[in-house]
């Protein structure tokens, strides 16, 4: 319980940070800096990079985009595909902003032989389900 009041607290703290300094959420501020690490992306990309649902990605989008930190544009490339990039606004926003608790747990994950990878997310879910919790939408980190 302790490794998992850690993370909670730790995303607790960067989510009330990020707000108070920046304007924007922890798991807002996720979605600028996997976005800047290769823009232009789509949702799905976003979705992906983030370890996400899609839904719950394009609706971090919209907010950012409502707050003019992203730009959505239908892709030169493929008329079918809407980019999404960052704004000039979430570029300046983003040389105030230090690698976020998801970066560093996803990074962290990511160290782990994928034996350990596979027992730990199997656990894990076998934890959600014994609780009681496993229809619980898994939306981002202290997004609604």
């Amino acid at each position: 319980m302790d490794a998992l009041r850690r993370i909670v607290r730790s995303l607790r703290c960067a989510d009330a940070v990020s707000e108070a300094v920046l304007g924007v959420t922890a798991a807002q501020l996720f979605v600028l800096r996997e976005l800047a690490k290769s823009e232009p992306l789509t949702i799905g990309e976003l979705a992906q990079r983030t370890a996400t649902a899609q839904s719950s990605v394009s609706e971090v989008a919209a907010r950012l985009e409502s707050k003019m930190l992203i730009v959505r544009r239908r892709s030169a490339i493929d008329r079918r595909r809407i980019d999404v990039s960052l704004s000039d606004a979430g570029r300046v926003l983003l040389q105030r902003a230090d690698e976020t608790v998801q970066e560093k747990l996803l990074t962290g994950f990511a160290r782990l032989p994928a034996a350990r990878q596979a027992v730990t997310a199997d656990g894990l879910q076998s934890w959600v389900r014994a609780a009681g919790l496993a229809d619980v939408e898994p939306t981002m980190f202290f997004e609604i």
